[in-house]
């Protein structure tokens, strides 16, 4: 289930978003506050004078906290809640101005690139009634004896016209009658294994042709696109079910309605107004080294090249120019070897917000395993549940869970909640292989069942370490 709002924005108050961001994430109430607050004050932004809006930018955020406890979830949800461009980065990836690899700036193309897909789906499902219509009629024509071929009648305005190839009006009504027929056939899903023959572009085989070392993908995706637009478009025959025609013809047809311009357009504006870059690791590249320390010469420089994207920049994509002034940026790192204080001063500038998570306690286990809308519980008896297999946990046995996970936490890496993933495949790994051959009906759970297939695990603190 999607975490997005369906009320009126206005009703989106700061108390709302965190009862909202709640129904998925455990605890972290601090870091909901401030999530909440950033966006309730994009909303508030948008009510101001244009003059005034320029002024005022988003508060960036450093979360701080170990792996597991939420920090891009929090994120993640909170962009799925008011449907905003959201990526998500890691600064480890990036190198400084001169280095091989990936600059700072395709986090911002990334962004676009989400937010033209974001519209796109939106407006595709705005004209997709159309274009099945549209869908239909051509499928009518593949369907009709002949081809459906058609002629040209004649006339300008309402009086142009196309009819099916017949050389007298008793040809054209029994055209028509046949087309009926072949409409209710099709309404009735009686045709949807008959195979018709439709017409596929063939895109030029340019993959392979570019492949530059040192050159963005974005940049080698835009010389491909242009490419594509230059060299004449091929198109070959194939044979198709009507159920596999239709949603080719459908796609087809959404693609000649859409406005291209428009969804640039309205993209590239969402993107700079609205849109949410999550920069994780940010703990990875703080520090200062000196020259010739390693692979981590580069640190610094790529705080000084992030900077400029921060504070805001223009940055040119195969879209269209983007804004940066707007973004709302989160950064989120574990910190164990280092602190917020050892990034550079003008980065921590542009960062003034900082929450701390906290780990995650037996409790927050328990509740983490039951409570979310989508909890794991949840998810793991609805996927038995396809196999004939219904799943019940006993109370003992979710504490249990719940008491297990936060054990190995401390035993071996501290991974969070991630740790309830690995616990859970553990204990039921033998359901899931058995169902459905072996094992169908009702199947419990309990806290004996959890710690005999935890014992060894439990007992072996070495062995858990590669296990779990």
């Amino acid at each position: 289930m999607e975490s997005r709002f369906t009320g009126d924005e206005s009703e989106l108050t700061p108390r709302a978003i965190v009862r909202e961001l709640d129904k998925f994430i455990v605890g972290q109430e601090e870091a909901k506050k401030v999530v909440a607050i950033a966006l309730r004050n994009r909303m508030r932004r948008r009510r101001l004078d244009e003059a005034l809006q320029e002024e005022v930018i988003p508060k960036n955020i450093i979360m701080i906290g170990p792996t597991g406890v939420g920090k891009t979830e929090i994120a993640r949800r909170l962009a799925r809640l008011v449907q905003a461009p959201f990526v998500k980065v890691e600064a480890s990836k990036y190198t400084e101005v001169g280095y091989v690899g990936r600059d700072v700036e395709s986090m911002v193309r990334d962004l676009v690139e989400t937010a033209v897909a974001m519209v796109r789906e939106e407006m595709f499902e705005s004209i997709r009634p159309q274009a099945e219509r549209r869908a239909r009629e051509r499928l009518l024509d593949l369907l009709q004896p002949g081809g459906g071929r058609r002629r040209f009648i004649g006339g300008f305005g309402e009086q142009a016209g196309a009819a099916v190839e017949g050389d007298d009006e008793a040809d054209t009504v029994a055209a028509r009658h046949t087309r009926d027929q072949l409409a209710r056939l099709l309404d009735e899903g009686a045709l949807e294994e008959r195979e018709v023959e439709v017409e596929i572009a063939a895109k030029p085989g340019l993959e392979g042709m570019f492949g530059v070392v040192g050159i963005d993908d974005q940049m080698m995706s835009g010389l491909r696109d242009m490419m594509e637009k230059v060299l004449p478009q091929k198109t070959r025959r194939s044979r198709l079910t009507v159920g596999e025609a239709r949603k080719l013809l459908i796609d087809q047809e959404a693609e000649r309605l859409l406005d291209q311009e428009k969804v640039t357009r309205t993209a590239l504006e969402r993107a700079q107004q609205t849109g949410i870059i999550f920069i994780d690791e940010i703990d990875k590249i703080a520090g200062r080294q000196a020259a010739g320390a390693g692979p981590d010469v580069s640190r610094e420089g790529v705080q000084r090249d992030i900077l400029p994207i921060v504070e805001g920049s223009t940055v040119f994509t195969k879209h269209g120019t983007v804004r940066t002034d707007h973004i709302l940026f989160i950064a989120a790192g574990a910190f164990h070897t280092t602190k917020p204080s050892d990034l550079i001063p003008e980065l921590q500038g542009r960062f003034p917000l900082r929450v701390e998570l906290s780990s995650l306690t037996t409790d927050d286990f328990k509740r983490i395993l039951v409570e979310p809308e989508n909890s794991l519980i949840k998810q793991y008896t609805a996927l038995l549940a396809t196999d004939g297999v219904e799943l019940v946990f006993t109370g003992d046995a979710i504490d249990e869970l719940a008491h297990s996970a936060s054990r190995i936490n401390q035993q071996a890496e501290n991974i969070g909640a991630r740790r309830l993933h690995s616990v859970l495949e553990r204990v039921l790994e033998p359901v899931a292989f058995d169902a459905p051959d072996a094992i169908q009906g009702k199947v419990a759970i309990d806290r004996a069942y959890v710690l005999d297939r935890l014992k060894l695990v439990l007992e072996n603190q070495d062995l858990s370490r590669f296990i779990l």
